[in-house]
């Protein structure tokens, strides 16, 4: 566990005598509580993995961001408890119905039904320059779907992304399929920091990047 700063609105606390990363928010899938604080599990949470591991993500807190691959929010909830407005993009209908039912408590989260492949499909929606692209999404050409979506980011944005070798290539070695995702990023990013989230995401690389 690192000392990488949290944003504001992320903490470590203590809950059943073990201290973990926390938000403020109503519960979303059965996650411990403290008062109005939840626990945020890296086990189930791609950037609660890259908090945990101590990844400096440039997260202060109170950023736009635009989240893709949003599922049923269990992530995504915890980044709304923390953040400004958050657009999250969800392709699935079922998982979409739990996102909904999760931004009810959450004004600032903003559920789209949409493809991440097919940006212009929601550009009416997410507003330009957002602060921070965060991306855990489960499919091929996951570099490619990061540079399709940097039109939204500002110049002085972050991505965080989550690469899911399986995705990619379910054949390879998940290190040569890393390799060739951060070089396709290469194209539009500058990539600041990498590191294997395998403590708690088997064959998962998550990636800070800017974009160029």
């Amino acid at each position: 566990m690192s000392n990488a700063p949290l944003p504001d609105g992320v903490e470590r606390r203590t809950f059943d005598g073990t201290e973990r990363l926390a938000t403020r928010g109503d519960p979303v899938y059965g996650e411990p509580t403290d008062g109005e604080w939840r626990a945020w599990s890296p086990n189930r949470s791609k950037l609660g993995a890259m908090f945990d591991l101590g990844m400096e993500t440039g997260l202060e807190g109170g950023e736009a961001v635009l989240y893709l691959g949003a599922a049923s929010g269990t992530t995504v909830s915890h980044v709304a408890d923390f953040a400004g407005p958050t657009y999250a993009v969800e392709f699935a209908a079922r998982p979409t119905r739990d996102l909904l039912e999760a931004a009810e408590s959450r004004p600032r989260l903003f559920p789209l039904l949409k493809d991440a492949r097919k940006p212009e499909t929601y550009a009416h929606v997410v507003e330009s320059n957002v602060d921070v692209l965060i991306q855990d999404v489960a499919t091929r050409g996951q570099a490619r779907v990061a540079l399709e979506n940097k039109r939204f980011l500002a110049d002085d944005g972050r991505l965080l992304l989550a690469v899911k070798a399986r995705s990619e290539d379910v054949t390879r070695e998940p290190a040569d399929v890393f390799e060739d995702v951060r070089a396709a990023l290469e194209e539009g990013y500058e990539v600041l920091e990498t590191r294997r989230l395998e403590t708690y995401h088997a064959d998962h690389l998550g990636i800070v990047a800017r974009p160029r």
